[in-house]
């Protein structure tokens, strides 16, 4: 009798950890998205930095990336990860203090950035700019948070371990080895150290880093998101979970290969440039397998984009991951990437997916958790994801297609050349020549930001208990739905 009653009860989470990244994920969103619009704005006017070394576009660009990858990308994985192991375990997380420190810690070290990168303190290794203090932080961080996430897995209530949390655990184990191995240093003083590797070694090993931070912490872990969110929000189960252990398994054996084709035609070894460009091409089929497994998920469901907007937000983020995933093979493949290397193409294929995927996913899941999370019906306006929602497709839009279109311009006028073998456009013409895109980007990343700020304050008012109101719309209430799962 007492093991009956005992299983009955509903277990108790621990869902202020949760909140904080959650809250956190907007905030950090708002700051990065900002970072990003000046730094568009210096493209077509460099002396808006007013001759500031900490408002120069080389200092202020790695805080931009890393305030969107790690503080506003960071911030959503940790949120959503806490929450979905929990609920799926039926288990709240193990030692609720090193969840604690997990958050303050991150949040640490995201200052520790947003302080140290103006002041051009850094190591310029793309993603991984931070010097060897922070490094040490972001270490001991990490390794609390696969102590929780693991530690609460091996204590679940439940026999099976759903598939979200196979691609956050892959998510977390690979982040671990890549900043570890790549971050590995001499330190010089207390802010300046140099990478144990050398020449053409360290770019090898940054971009087995770079390409597969964007792999695992880009891809694997936002994949945990989608296959969780995107049935909770349809109300319909996975299409295929047969597909999505496929996926998985298929994704993180070819991904950590794939780092070479970022240096073609450099002193890297021919043939680990092409061993890159072939894994590069391989990847196409699991990612579009975990595409197609989320996109069919919402068979018999479809008529609820009409009313959902927060469906619609994770519905189109896994557009831009197939447009994303197929784009960058394509890119990998030596003869294209002799066109589309160093020009904006490659800016516009890392926002289809930093915009299109990271963003619309994080944005999505953000608005299922918050009415749950602080026990409301639904959020405090629905027109206004509405309308985030359409600030936010239509300014991707716009920032692509203008950096495909200024990309290939680029690519094609610094490869004409004349007859006598001279070039045919100076540099200075090229860039005139990529003006109007600039102008156009700065439009579509400044209608991203402004989808931002209506969401920050969309969240406040639900936040704070407002009461809905009349005709902010029917979406499904999120918070019902989680109370009956």
């Amino acid at each position: 009798m007492n093991d009956v009653t005992t299983a009955s009860v509903p277990p108790t989470y621990n869902m202020k950890v949760v909140k904080q990244f959650a809250i956190m994920t907007v905030v950090w969103g708002v700051v990065g998205m900002l970072v990003g619009v000046i730094l568009a704005a210096e493209m077509i006017w460099p002396n808006l930095n007013m001759g500031l070394p900490w408002l120069h576009f080389g200092r202020l660009r790695p805080l931009h990336t890393n305030a969107v990858i790690f503080a506003f990308g960071g911030c959503a994985l940790f949120s959503t990860s806490y929450y979905v192991v929990q609920r799926t375990c039926q288990a709240t997380l193990i030692l609720p203090r090193l969840a604690a420190f997990t958050f303050w810690g991150w949040q640490l070290v995201i200052v520790a950035a947003a302080i140290t990168l103006p002041m051009g303190l850094t190591t310029s290794k793309e993603y991984a700019e931070l010097e060897w203090p922070i490094d040490i932080l972001i270490t001991l961080v990490w390794v609390s948070y696969a102590v929780v996430f693991f530690g609460t897995i091996v204590k679940r209530k439940t026999e099976h371990i759903y598939v979200a949390n196979w691609f956050y655990g892959a998510f977390i184990l690979a982040v671990a080895m890549l900043h570890v191995v790549n971050s590995a240093a001499i330190p010089v003083t207390l802010f300046k150290s140099y990478s144990v590797y050398a020449g053409t070694i360290d770019a090898m090993v940054q971009w087995w880093y770079g390409h597969n931070a964007v792999g695992f912490f880009l891809t694997a872990g936002f994949l945990g998101m989608m296959y969780y969110f995107v049935p909770k929000q349809a109300g319909r189960p996975v299409y295929s979970y047969r597909l999505s252990i496929v996926h998985f398994w298929a994704l993180v054996a070819v991904y950590i290969w794939a780092g070479p084709h970022h240096l073609h035609y450099s002193a890297l070894p021919d043939w680990v440039q092409s061993l890159g460009m072939v894994m590069s091409l391989i990847l196409l089929a699991p990612s579009w397998g975990g595409m197609i497994n989320g996109i069919m998920t919402l068979s018999g469901a479809w008529d609820k984009l009409r009313t959902d907007p927060t469906l619609r937000f994770l519905v189109v983020s896994l557009s831009f991951y197939g447009m994303s995933t197929f784009e960058g093979p394509m890119m990998s493949i030596k003869t294209v990437n002799a066109l589309s290397h160093n020009t904006d193409w490659t800016i516009g294929h890392v926002h289809s997916g930093a915009l299109g995927w990271v963003g619309m996913i994080s944005i999505g899941c953000m608005y299922h958790l918050i009415p749950v999370l602080f026990n409301k019906p639904k959020m405090y306006s629905i027109k206004l994801i509405n309308m985030h929602f359409w600030l936010a497709t239509m300014g991707t839009v716009l920032y692509l297609a203008s950096m495909w279109v200024n990309g290939i311009a680029q690519g094609l006028m610094w490869r004409a050349f004349n007859a006598d073998g001279t070039l045919t456009y100076t540099f200075a013409e090229s860039i005139e020549a990529s003006m109007p895109g600039y102008y156009v980007r700065l439009l579509g990343g400044s209608m991203f930001f402004l989808g931002m700020l209506v969401m920050a304050f969309n969240v406040w008012r639900t936040c704070c208990g407002e009461v809905p109101p009349a005709g902010s719309g029917k979406a499904p209430s999120s918070a019902m739905a989680e109370g009956k799962s």
